[in-house]
């Protein structure tokens, strides 16, 4: 059983000598994936040198942003997202006192929700797709499940249907494929299994000093 993790960074850790550049890694995926529920877990796990990046789009919804079905109230929740997770990214690194910081979603993932072509998404927010690509040490994609295998509506954030969710995944992978450091974890016999695999994966991408100070164990 995974427990709280109470490890922190001794002064002599190459953390706290800021001599590991920072990284970010985006966890992304479809509605019902279980990022937030990885993320919790990861919190607890890692040690206080990696900072969990809340999702943009559950601050601005949850603050009564207007959520509109209109092309004119789509495109402006996606640029307000993307310009809400830009601010949290520089953030992470003018604060400078994290080294790795888990992202609930990244820029490019309002290329699945746009009402246009992937251009004009670019365009009017006055940027590449390299550009996003490369603000990313690595993406990790959580696969949504299918209805019959665990997806769930119980988030009050999310309002899509599972086929509708299903098909927002496929366009996440579209975006982010391209990267470098692009991994996917299918969804598996339990949510626990997944949880796991997902936790295994996110520390490979911590320095090694963090990795030497998890907790082993399984859910």
């Amino acid at each position: 059983m995974i427990e709280k993790n109470i490890y922190s960074c001794e002064n002599t850790c190459p953390c706290k000598d800021h001599t590991v550049k920072p990284r970010l890694v985006v966890i992304t995926g479809g509605p019902g994936a279980g990022k937030t529920a990885v993320l919790e877990i990861a919190r607890k796990m890692f040690c206080e040198r990696v900072a969990i990046l809340p999702e943009s789009a559950s601050i601005l919804f949850k603050g009564g942003f207007w959520r509109l079905a209109s092309e004119s109230g789509q495109k402006s929740i996606q640029r307000a997202i993307y310009h809400v997770q830009k601010e949290l990214q520089t953030i992470f690194f003018e604060e400078n006192k994290w080294t790795v910081g888990l992202c609930d979603r990244g820029t490019l993932d309002g290329l699945a929700y746009w009402p246009g072509q992937p251009e004009d998404y670019l365009r009017a927010l006055g940027t590449t797709l390299q550009q996003e690509l490369n603000q990313y040490y690595g993406v990790i994609h959580l696969r949504v499940p299918s209805l019959t295998n665990g997806y769930n509506r119980q988030n009050p954030v999310r309002t899509e249907t599972a086929e509708v969710a299903a098909a927002i995944d496929g366009r996440i992978h579209e975006v982010w494929k391209s990267h470098p450091n692009y991994y996917q974890i299918s969804s598996a016999a339990t949510f626990a299994d997944k949880i796991n695999e997902s936790i295994e994966l996110m520390s490979t991408f911590l320095p090694e000093c963090c990795q030497n100070h998890l907790q082993k164990g399984k859910l």
